[in-house]
């Protein structure tokens, strides 16, 4: 009797561990999507690096750097770019402590001082209306820097919600050749991007002055920034 129980009790847990672990465990059926979402901007964040330094007249006389920075600054202002978008990159021609040098400047009166400035403008007009106003002599160098967009942290927002948009809308239409309709979310994976940031064109006398004034530029915009977002995100099938 006590053998015939035991036998009974095996059996009815095997059945139980069955009925946990065995076929009739339900599988959930899902589907996975990328949804894509893209934009091309034109730039209104134009970052150009002006490095300028101390030059000699032909006549002889030094025009220093202070005279020089005056004379950018007050150029600057008059465009009314801001004093926040104009900022110091370095100085050249010491140690770069600019009030080490100026003590030294009367050790050395023929040490050529130089400073290089971040200027950020709206377009390539206002960057031709910067270079009209530079004084040749003392501009060693005139460069871009970098672009970017006043709203890019919006529109990057916007944008994946696009693409979070676009995945569910695929995977729509991909169930519904199936029979299927698409349930709640289950996972969504943070949004990639995948977008370029060329470096700008700009025209003929951007650098510097054209030599030949008798020549019109071309009139070249700067290339748009193209921005894109692509998000994985599974959905439940039902």
């Amino acid at each position: 009797m006590k053998k015939a129980f035991l036998t009974l009790l095996a059996s009815l847990f095997l059945l139980f561990a069955h009925a946990q672990t065995g076929d009739n465990t339900i599988k959930q059926r899902t589907i996975n999507v990328t949804g894509t979402a893209e934009l091309e901007i034109t730039p209104d964040e134009i970052y150009v690096q002006v490095e300028l330094r101390e030059y000699t007249r032909k006549n002889g006389e030094k025009v220093d750097i202070e005279t020089i920075r005056n004379q950018f600054l007050n150029a600057a202002k008059s465009m009314g770019i801001a004093d926040t978008d104009v900022v110091v990159q370095g100085y050249s021609g010491w140690d770069g402590n600019y009030w080490w040098y100026k003590k030294n400047k009367q050790k050395n009166p023929d040490m050529n001082a130089g400073v290089t400035y971040e200027v950020k403008v709206k377009s390539v007009n206002d960057m031709d209306k910067l270079v009209d106003k530079l004084d040749d002599q003392a501009t060693q160098n005139f460069s871009l820097s970098h672009t970017s967009h006043s709203n890019l942290d919006s529109i990057k927002k916007a944008l994946k919600v696009q693409a979070i948009q676009a995945a569910k809308e695929k995977a729509i239409y991909l169930a519904a050749a199936l029979g299927d309709t698409v349930g709640q979310a289950l996972t969504i994976n943070d949004p990639t991007e995948n977008g370029t940031y060329p470096r700008p064109v700009y025209s003929a006398n951007m650098m510097m002055k054209a030599a030949d004034t008798e020549a019109a530029p071309m009139d070249v915009d700067f290339k748009k920034m193209k921005i894109q977002y692509n998000v994985n995100v599974v959905f439940e099938l039902k």
